[in-house]
């Protein structure tokens, strides 16, 4: 996969397609991927561009020297990635350790390409779980008087792990500011749908005792506002009076899983471009 991508965003105007692609045919670059969107709201243009590097006439260390003068006429916001450079990845999770146990069987069968250096929790139930895959595994407790102090250990593992991107697969931990902000739109979280209507404790049985008719699950990135960061993915599905709470439970974890992992395979394959509190997805 020696392949390059850019992600754009900028004002909208013309001749931006053109630059972008001549940039690459005039170096003898082959177009693989290529993807635009305008949001009319606020006049911004949006592109993904995916292209081989093979004969590529400019060397990789200087790509992105070369286009910054594109990116400088049209006044881009931009990213350069390469498809060879596999992200780092750190699991978070507590006790409900399906959505671990999804992500790790889809990694074994190769439908994410990335490394997972390290999971981290708050409990020591995952532990066997990251041996059965051989991954290294830190615990760290969490209490009101420690939460501070573990949390400047939990970053700096990370930053010793070198991870880009941190998977918050049920992790039952609100995180502080400064943990976010070293993390910047690479924190990927999963909830239920239910919230703001069933916060809290019991989200299932609270919507079972009200008697929904559609459950669902939200993955999003996470910002210092509680559960209200760009949404990545989202899915339902239909429940009824037959369906009991453990129903619930098991078609809403389901639910979980299916899209906290189409969220971390778009990230991976650098498909997301944020704006604002919205993301645009490109195919």
């Amino acid at each position: 996969m020696n392949h390059a991508i850019l992600l754009i965003s900028c004002p909208d105007s013309k001749g931006i397609t053109a630059a972008v692609t001549q940039f690459i045919f005039q170096h003898n670059g082959n177009i693989l991927h290529a993807d635009q969107h305008i949001d009319d709201q606020t006049n911004t243009f949006f592109m993904r561009i995916e292209w081989s590097l093979a004969g590529f006439k400019i060397d990789r260390d200087k790509i992105a020297r070369q286009f910054r003068t594109i990116a400088q006429r049209f006044t881009m916001t931009w990213e350069l990635h390469f498809a060879d450079k596999p992200l780092r990845v750190a699991i978070f999770v507590s006790k409900h350790l399906h959505c671990l146990y999804d992500l790790l069987y889809r990694k074994q069968a190769g439908h994410f390409t990335c490394t997972i250096p390290v999971i981290v929790s708050n409990h020591p139930e995952a532990k066997p779980i990251a041996q059965k895959f051989g991954i290294g595994f830190q615990a760290f407790p969490i209490t009101k008087a420690n939460k501070a102090a573990q949390e400047t250990k939990q970053l700096e593992l990370l930053h010793k792990k070198q991870v880009d991107l941190v998977i918050l697969a049920r992790y039952h931990q609100i995180l502080s500011a400064k943990f976010i902000n070293a993390f910047t739109h690479k924190i990927i979280n999963i909830h239920h749908s239910f919230l703001p209507a069933f916060a809290g404790r019991g989200p299932y049985k609270q919507a079972y005792e009200k008697g929904v008719k559609i459950i669902g699950a939200t993955s999003h990135y996470v910002t210092a506002e509680l559960d209200s960061g760009p949404i990545i993915e989202q899915d339902t599905v239909r429940v009824s009076h037959r369906d009991t709470l453990n129903d619930l439970i098991r078609k809403g974890e389901d639910l979980e899983k299916i899209v906290l992992s189409r969220a971390m395979r778009w990230h991976l394959e650098y498909k997301i471009l944020c704006y604002g509190n919205k993301t645009v997805i490109f195919d």
